[in-house]
């Protein structure tokens, strides 16, 4: 098994190439372009993946909307060339997803399972959901694993995660406001690393939702991070609209992963041990 791992230096392959070890083939930005199939074809010529992992994305939310092209470019066409090589030389594809696929259904107070309608709200969304289409269509051996809310050790430079944000504005304001009407589960690259080199092991192809257990609203992860680190920060709640984002994000998007963990034959950790984990980190 010789697995490329796309995106392999952010924040979700620093933590998954170590995991599959030898068998992993890491490619930066510098390594390859995935929105060129030139590119994908000279990088693969020596590497000769059976599997190939897609970690790579345009995931900047809010400038999505104002760069479209971008953002479609690098998660619709991006893993269409992926699944395009992968379907011609008959290796596996895994192309993670996001949760962003889903929000169109305002009324939703329940977990999403891999069958729920998709409806994104935002470019960002739109674009990783035309990705999922093109990998779905073109590659049989396929796996698609939808996410939420990652946080790891390596945050991007200038992107960074909601727990670092979080950790600097604690130790730079006495009182924050937080969004408390939108629920998800944010997500440690360490687990959900562990998770997809599980699934690349085997053949149960098709789409997975895969998040750390339980579900929170912003809020309350703010307010937990803040518990963790000692941190003396007075949270308030606030409202979506009150944020003001240009970018729409999905009211509720919590997702079912019962799918995954019977596959794998185990759930991933709950969201709070998985924070406390990351906190207690030097």
């Amino acid at each position: 098994m010789r697995i490329a791992v796309i995106g392999a230096f952010g924040q979700l392959g620093s933590d998954l190439v170590p995991l599959l070890g030898e068998r992993a083939i890491p490619f930066g930005h510098a390594d390859i372009e995935i929105t060129d199939p030139t590119s994908i074809t000279t990088a693969f010529a020596t590497a000769r993946p059976t599997h190939v992992i897609n970690c790579a994305a345009y995931n900047l939310v809010d400038r999505a909307e104002d760069e479209p092209e971008v953002a479609h470019r690098v998660n619709g066409l991006g893993p269409s060339h992926l699944a395009n090589w992968c379907a011609a030389h008959e290796a596996t594809l895994l192309h993670v997803s996001t949760d962003y696929v889903f929000g169109a259904d305002v009324t939703r107070c329940t977990p999403l399972d891999e069958t729920a309608p998709t409806g994104p709200v935002s470019v960002y969304g739109a674009s990783k959901l035309a990705g999922e289409l093109a990998v779905r269509s073109l590659c049989p051996r396929h796996f698609i694993v939808r996410t939420c809310g990652l946080y790891g050790q390596r945050a991007a430079r200038g992107k960074g995660n909601f727990v670092e944000t979080m950790l600097r504005l604690g130790r730079e304001r006495p009182e924050l406001r937080i969004v408390a009407n939108q629920r998800c589960t944010p997500t440690s690259t360490v687990d959900l690393a562990a998770a997809l080199a599980s699934l690349i092991e085997t053949n149960a192809f098709g789409t997975y939702h895969a998040t750390n257990a339980g579900n929170c609203s912003w809020f309350e992860f703010a307010s937990e991070i803040f518990r963790l680190a000692n941190l003396a920060v007075k949270v308030t709640p606030s409202t979506a609209a009150e944020y003001a984002a240009k970018a729409r994000r999905p009211d509720y998007s919590v997702l079912d992963c019962d799918k995954l963990g019977e596959v794998l034959g185990r759930p991933l950790p709950p969201w709070q041990e998985a924070l406390a984990r990351y906190i207690a980190q030097p």
